[in-house]
């Protein structure tokens, strides 16, 4: 069976992910795999944040790994938890943890991140090139302890999210909330004074067409899962801007991502990953909760 896998460095943002994680795990009935790629140790001058004095015999990443399994024990009782060091650099392991998990779980920063960068650069690289679905938890504790009972949807321009969609529904069916799917449209003829959107006459086309792709881009998601309740939305504005007004009050935000040739010249020839855009880095840098990357094939 497939494991959820959470990533943990000792810092208060990765514990806050191991919560998330364990919680998921209860949720999923899943087995939680905790795993740790300490390639800085040597060279960090920073101790986790969780304890002030370094125990006798015992690495800095070793007691990192024994106090997150034992927070994850406490926390969810009766899920399996396993641990494991892993070699090399954070976001190279973490890829090849995502090749064998469910879901990757990362907190926004680790312990060497800067406070002024809204996102740290393990979270964003390992988000965009995952090939499981990833989560990176950040926002305030009640979002992270589901306490709205939300889970926002972000739809795309051509309304075909599949992967993300059904992620999105099956967290709302084991959490026993609802979704709130977003699909955003602009008008550029908005300050036109003889267009009949500008003059409160008819509803203005592009509205229509965005509620025909959020319907479409659901339609399959609710017949799987008729107990989910579904609230629509279709906002004018920009995505980033209205997917960040719904997660106001949200657990979870989830967004599809395709993937595509990577532009880096060091991945190689015919090498492939997720290229994010501009919404999702937004809502990914901004959220006030935690948010899914989901990959589309």
């Amino acid at each position: 069976m497939r494991k959820l896998v959470a990533g943990v460095d000792g810092s208060d943002a990765s514990l806050a992910a191991l919560d998330w994680a364990v919680a998921e795990s209860v949720r999923r009935g899943a087995e939680l795999r905790i795993v740790y790629a300490p390639l800085w140790e040597p060279y960090e001058r920073t101790w986790p944040e969780f304890t002030v004095a370094r125990p006798r015999g015992r690495s800095v990443a070793e007691h990192v790994l024994v106090t997150a399994a034992d927070r994850a024990r406490e926390r969810g009782r009766g899920i399996e938890v396993e641990t494991e060091l892993l070699s090399g650099d954070p976001v190279p392991a973490l890829l090849r943890e995502a090749e064998k998990g469910t879901v990757l779980v990362v907190g926004d920063r680790g312990r060497g991140g800067h406070d002024a960068l809204p996102l740290g650069s393990v979270a964003l690289t390992v988000a965009a090139r995952a090939a499981c679905p990833v989560v990176v938890v950040r926002g305030e504790e009640a979002a992270r302890r589901g306490e709205f009972g939300r889970i926002v949807l972000g739809t795309g321009n051509d309304g075909a999210e599949p992967a993300a969609v059904d992620f999105a529904f099956r967290a709302a069916q084991a959490r026993g909330c609802k979704v709130t799917a977003v699909h955003s449209w602009r008008s550029p003829e908005r300050g036109v004074a003889t267009h009949a959107h500008t003059l409160g006459g008819a509803p203005d086309p592009r509205m229509r067409e965005a509620e025909w792709a959020l319907g479409r881009a659901v339609r399959a998601a609710v017949e799987r899962h008729p107990d989910v309740p579904l609230e629509r939305q279709s906002p004018e504005g920009l995505p980033r801007d209205t997917l960040l007004t719904a997660a106001a009050e949200a657990d979870l935000v989830v967004l599809g991502a395709r993937r595509t040739p990577l532009a880096d010249a060091t991945a190689g020839a015919g090498a492939t990953g997720i290229q994010l855009g501009p919404v999702s880095h937004g809502v990914l840098h901004l959220a006030p909760c935690p948010v899914a990357v989901v990959r589309e094939d």
